[in-house]
């Protein structure tokens, strides 16, 4: 099944309290009390946002919210009790995209949850459309006009939307694709994340965490060794570097 939000919160009145209100104003909400009983919601159906806790009983949502950051690219509010900058900052270096101090009102939590939809929702229309730039190809090479030269043997394909790595087919996400074309397009510039959410996003106000997420996903398909990358480049303090090696 698909649902809007799915809150993880190891109190269960909180947990389907918040679940029946969001549910009353046609926000579909399930919730579930347990890291495990989440992993399996996560499997099964398809979330677009999740509202975690930070203790779920014997295990962490710090260690959930690393393990959904793997695997999926929703976004992420941290709900809890706990207050010190640690707990915050922590929340959010490991991909959170905002982090809300109990207790809290649900009309306050409703409104958040809105905005943040309506900018995701807004965010993969805008990827689905994604635009193909004009970008040179690799000098010297004829053939196939979709394909724009990354580095080496690697091409994007703009007609498929997909990357091909010395002759596999790798497939990419609406969203990846969209940051890897603009990456091409501005190979060896330095692009700094504001740029990243204002052109790629078209929404400055999507969490600096969503982009480090798509970030990582795109080293994994891109790079020989994503801890180590030679190709998309972190420029700390400011944003990232597609190196080729080749203006063009």
């Amino acid at each position: 099944m698909t649902y809007k939000c799915l809150v993880i919160d190891d109190d269960e009145t909180i947990a389907a309290n918040t679940a029946e209100y969001f549910n009353i104003f046609d926000i579909s909400t399930a919730y579930v009390t347990s890291f495990e009983d989440a992993e399996r919601f996560l499997d099964e159906n398809t979330v677009s946002l999740l509202l975690l806790d930070i203790n779920l009983g014997d295990r962490s949502g710090f260690e959930l919210c690393k393990e959904v950051r793997r695997r999926y690219d929703m976004p992420i509010l941290f709900i809890s009790a706990r207050t010190s900058d640690d707990d915050v900052l922590t929340a959010l270096n490991i991909g959170g995209d905002d982090y809300i101090k109990k207790p809290f009102t649900l009309n306050i939590l409703l409104a958040k949850v809105k905005a943040i939809l309506g900018r995701y929702e807004r965010m993969t229309e805008a990827a689905s459309a994604a635009p193909v730039k004009a970008v040179p190809a690799e000098p010297g090479r004829t053939g196939n006009t979709t394909e724009l030269w990354i580095k080496d043997d690697m091409y994007l394909d703009t007609a498929a939307h997909n990357l091909r790595n010395n002759g596999k087919v790798i497939s990419l996400k609406a969203m990846e694709y969209k940051m890897l074309l603009y990456f091409v397009s501005n190979r060896n510039r330095v692009i700094t994340k504001d740029e990243f959410l204002k052109n790629v996003w078209e929404d400055e106000f999507v969490g600096e965490g969503t982009l480090s997420v798509h970030i990582r996903h795109l080293r994994e398909k891109t790079e020989r060794d994503p801890n180590s990358p030679d190709l998309i480049k972190t420029v700390w303090g400011v944003g990232y570097i597609m190196e080729t090696g080749a203006d063009q």
